[in-house]
């Protein structure tokens, strides 16, 4: 197995791609740039258009119109050349649940040619990365879900990508093997890896993109890192709580902007886009009229807000 070489520039880079089906239109010319390293997450409502675009960017469907390379290689008139340099985990595990976890491992470095030594020292140290040495011997089949998704994404590995397609990955498993999964998806963008996520999970989304693009109706209607999106997004407030309701009331008088009282709780929302400098001017005027806080507790929108407010789901 020999070949790779291209890079140079964006891990992926895609240019008006579009596809329909008929008179649906699935994908409307969409543009996005993956820098190498990083993790890439594509977001959206069912239907949108997310598994439309790993499918093509993996080469399994034709695009109707566009331009995509990935690791410098182009999508339209090398298709080989990129599957040399992608790896594909999909929702439903590709592990073959009657052979062991080693076989597996093997039966991916056979299909690529890896040659023995090479496939059995490969196999060791994915299972090792993956702490699945002591299930190695096991049929997969007594896996649990957690041990068959690393399974699943350590087969993925056998090529040693430079890009990987995560499409919803985490699905079905439980919060401790989810952050297991989390774990592992940032140490191979720290390995140099580039991670391209579908998720219906928005606190994955969070925790794990760079770069975030929120796809609907087959085109894309924002991009950014997390925090970027949630800036794009009125709703942010810092709660303040009072010991008593004079406190309430002159705080309310104080701040020279609207806010939201709740007497029976003794506290004040007020809208702000929570930034230290904000904070520090409001907390500053209260001193200064010698009005004492007993809490403050700030709300920024969440990706929550961001996937509900822009796409109306």
């Amino acid at each position: 197995m020999t070949s790779p070489s291209p890079q140079a520039g964006p891990a992926i880079a895609v240019t008006g791609l579009r596809k329909s089906y008929g008179e649906h239109m699935v994908l409307d010319g969409i543009d996005m740039t993956v820098q190498p390293g990083t993790v890439f997450a594509l977001l959206g409502p069912n239907g949108a258009g997310k598994t439309t675009t790993v499918q093509i960017l993996s080469t399994l469907i034709h695009p109707d119109g566009g331009q995509a390379t990935l690791a410098g290689y182009d999508l339209n008139t090398e298709p080989a050349r990129v599957r040399e340099v992608i790896g594909v985990t999909g929702q439903y595990s590709a592990v073959d649940k009657l052979l062991t976890g080693r076989e597996n491992l093997m039966m991916m470095a056979d299909l690529y040619h890896l040659g023995r030594a090479r496939a059995k020292a490969r196999t060791e140290d994915l299972l090792e990365r993956f702490d699945l040495t002591g299930a190695a011997g096991k049929l997969a089949t007594t896996y649990s879900g957690g041990m068959q998704r690393k399974l699943d994404l350590a087969m993925t590995l056998v090529s040693e990508p430079r890009i990987i397609f995560l499409d919803e990955p985490t699905t079905g498993l439980d919060p401790r093997s989810r952050r297991t999964m989390w774990q592992i998806v940032k140490d191979l963008t720290r390995s140099g890896v580039t991670v391209f996520l579908t998720t219906q999970y928005l606190e994955e989304a969070d925790q794990l993109a760079d770069q975030i693009a929120l796809l609907d109706h087959g085109t894309l209607i924002a991009q950014g890192t997390p925090d970027e999106l949630k800036r794009m997004i009125p709703g942010g407030h810092v709660r303040l709580r009072f010991t008593e309701a004079a406190a309430l009331r002159q705080a309310q008088a104080v701040i020279a902007r609207p806010g939201q009282a709740d007497e029976e709780a003794l506290s004040l929302e007020v809208p702000t886009g929570g930034s230290v400098p904000e904070l520090r001017a409001i907390l500053a005027r209260l001193t200064d009229h010698g009005i004492d806080v007993a809490e403050l507790t700030v709300h920024r929108p969440d990706l929550d807000d961001v996937f509900l407010t822009l796409t109306g789901s």
